[in-house]
This record gives structure tokens, sequence and C-alpha cells, in this order.
């Protein structure tokens, strides 16, 4: 553990940087880079004084080497803090193959790889506080071996999650789950926001993994109708098998814990123009849903031309000529829905337009209007559509 005062390489360090003719500052700057707590600036000057070897060209440039690869939003190195950036680094991993779509062996990679990021978590905690992390024998500990241990540093909930984690990853070791579909995702969440706070609890808020992890974006939008079919797809064997494993092993509470597994649902609601959204909840023990975001979507209302409406608003308000044949060439020009035939009729851009189950067709908003008569009112942009693709 550091302490304010330099270490014995540091103050070889300094010694040999003095006596090469380097600045106190830089030398100050060098020393202090990713340390903490830092060293005063005054201690560079005492170091003159010391009757001390100074440190050789190779150390110089091992030093200057392991300062450059410190990770300055973390203030991790990779030689001092190896376990520690290894843990983050696997669970990072584990979270990036997991969210990439066109992957099948997403489930079993991530169960292997959060079974390393918390072995690594955990081993850094105990190499800190007691100095050893393996038997007499001179195996490491386990992960197993350590969250059943008393004085294991996270929440019940959390080694529950992490006992599933471990049923699940031998599971995969030695046999296919087939199409795992979504059974164990909830545990997989948990699992990562469980990491999290124990990564932040244990070791602070600045080797937290939010800043390195970005949003999840996709393509194309999953309808209600393909939101259904999932909930109905059968469950294989073997995922049944070890659900029932699971079912056995911890009771409801324990299952209903957000530690344990992390579910977010959400429910539609029949609103006027302006309220109407997607409520996505946390439901935890209480039974009380927490809102953890509400996501606008705007009603029928919100889009009350039909094609032959659009057209005929347009001609009024420009006193342009504008057909049919034009409204056609916009809507494929900028994307506002897709063509007929479409596999996913719905996939409008909701600012612009909106599919209709119950009749099959679309009916567009005041905005797409306004837009076309910008367009119709601007020669050249009037022309480029009448030009453009149709």
């Amino acid at each position: 553990m550091l302490t304010p005062s330099m270490t014995a390489l540091e103050k070889q360090i300094v010694k040999a940087l003095l006596g090469k003719g380097h600045r106190n500052q830089d030398i100050h700057a060098l020393i202090n880079t990713g340390r903490d707590p830092t060293v005063n600036f005054g201690r560079i000057s005492d170091v003159k004084k010391l009757e001390i070897l100074p440190a050789t060209d190779e150390q110089i440039e091992r030093f200057t080497l392991e300062k450059s690869l410190i990770d300055l939003q973390t203030g991790l190195s990779p030689f001092e803090n190896e376990r520690l950036v290894r843990a983050r680094e696997a669970m990072m991993l584990a979270i990036q193959i997991f969210n990439m779509p066109l992957l099948r062996f997403k489930v079993e990679v991530f169960a292997v790889l959060s079974n390393i990021a918390w072995t690594y978590l955990l081993h850094e905690f105990y190499i800190r506080r007691d100095g050893v992390i393996t038997h007499k024998d001179g195996s490491s500990f386990l992960l197993g071996q350590m969250i059943k241990r008393q004085d294991v540093p996270i929440a019940v909930g959390s080694v529950n999650n992490l006992q599933a984690m471990k049923i699940i990853r031998d599971a995969v070791e030695h046999k296919t789950l087939a199409a795992i579909g979504e059974t164990f995702y909830a545990i997989f969440q948990a699992n990562c926001l469980n990491f999290e706070k124990s990564l932040c609890e244990l070791f602070g808020e600045r080797v937290s993994l939010g800043k390195d992890l970005s949003y999840a974006i996709q393509i194309s939008k999953m309808s209600i109708d393909q939101a259904a079919m999932l909930q109905k797809a059968e469950v294989a064997g073997p995922v049944q098998s070890i659900d029932a494993q699971l079912s056995k092993m911890f009771t409801d509470d324990e299952m209903s814990d957000p530690d344990f597994q992390f579910k977010v649902s959400y429910s539609l609601e029949k609103a006027s123009k302006g309220d109407a959204h997607f409520t996505f909840s946390n439901k935890l023990g209480d039974g009380n849903p927490h809102n953890v975001l509400v996501q606008k979507v705007a009603a029928d209302e919100n889009w009350p031309h039909r094609a032959g409406s659009v057209v005929k608003k347009v001609v009024e308000k420009t006193g342009k000529h504008f057909s049919s044949h034009n409204h056609t060439q916009a809507w494929r020009k900028f994307g506002v829905r897709p063509k007929p035939g479409s596999l996913t009729p719905s996939g409008t851009n909701p600012k612009f337009c909106t599919y209709h189950v119950a009749h099959k067709d679309y009916t567009y908003s005041d905005e797409w209007v306004a837009k076309l008569c910008g367009i119709v009112t601007d020669d050249v942009e009037f022309g480029k559509l009448k030009n453009s693709k149709s």
C-alpha cells in the first residue's frame, strides 16, 4: 500500500534523474502519475541529500514504461493492479460479446468470462487485505470457495447469483444448451450489476465500468408480435433441467432478490396524445413498480393524414402542383416508411408516419406535411425530389 512517502525504488529513480539533469517538476510529475496518494513536491529535493545508489538506466526505462501504461481514467496499472485490470476487462469482454447479435455462443462465453472476472475481483480484495490468495498446497482460492467464506465482501443475493452462474457455467462446459433463449438473462443482468456495485464499493468509483460500456444499439426494433412469439417459444430440455436445479437450491424470496436476477418489465398503457408511453419498471419485493425509463410514444391522433389528404394539404398550402407520385418519391427518399410488401411494415419513422395493423395502411403527421411544404416551395429541393427514384 502506497503512502505519501516515496518507496525505495522511487527514491532511486529520483536520485538518478536528478543526476541526469532532469527538472524537479518533471520528475515530480512522473512519480505522481497514477499514484495515490501523491508525493509532495518538496520530497523531490530532499532526495538529493540522501546517500543512496541511483537507479540504473534499465530500472529507469522500466519505471517510465510502467508509468506510461497507467490508465489515467481509472488510475490502474497493468503491472501494479494486474488482477483488477483483468477483472474489469473480463467482465467488459463478457458483456460486449453477449451484446453481439450475430453470435450464438454468447451464453457459454458469458458464463465462463464472468467467473474469471469475479475470481480476479475477489482475489484482489483478499490479497490487499490478507496478502495471500493460495492454500497451503499452493493452489489458488477458487470462486466457489471464496463465496462460501463468512468474510466474503458481497451481499447474500450476489452470492446466490454466483452460485447459479457456477451451475450454468459447469453445464455449458460439458453440453450444448440448444436455443437457451432468455431463460437466464435476468441472472446474467444481475451478475453484471452486482459486479459493478462490488467493484466500486471495494475499490472506489474511479474504477467503475460505467464509463467504458456504452448502450447497445440495434438496426431494427422488435414488434409486439415478435415479442409474443418469443414468449411462446419452447425451452430446451437441458435448460429446463438447469432451471429446475436452481429452483430447488433457492427459496422464492432468494430468487426474487434483484441481486439474484434482475428483471425489467414493460407495460402498454392506453393514453391520450402526448401522454402515451411505455413504462419500464424494476419490480422489487414490495410489488410496487419503480419507473426506470419512460419512452414517449404519441397516440394515433398524432398521424391524422392519409396519403391523399397529405397531397391535398400540400397543394392547398403551397399553391404548387404536388401529385401522389411526388408523395411516393418523398417517403421513399427520406425513408419515412417501408416499401409495399415489406416483412416489417411497422418500421416507420414515428416522427412522420405510423402503420395501422388493423387496416394495414399508413397515416402521416402534421410534421410530414410541413416538411413537404418546405420542399415544394424550394425549387431546387423540389427538383431533386422529382428526379429521385420512386
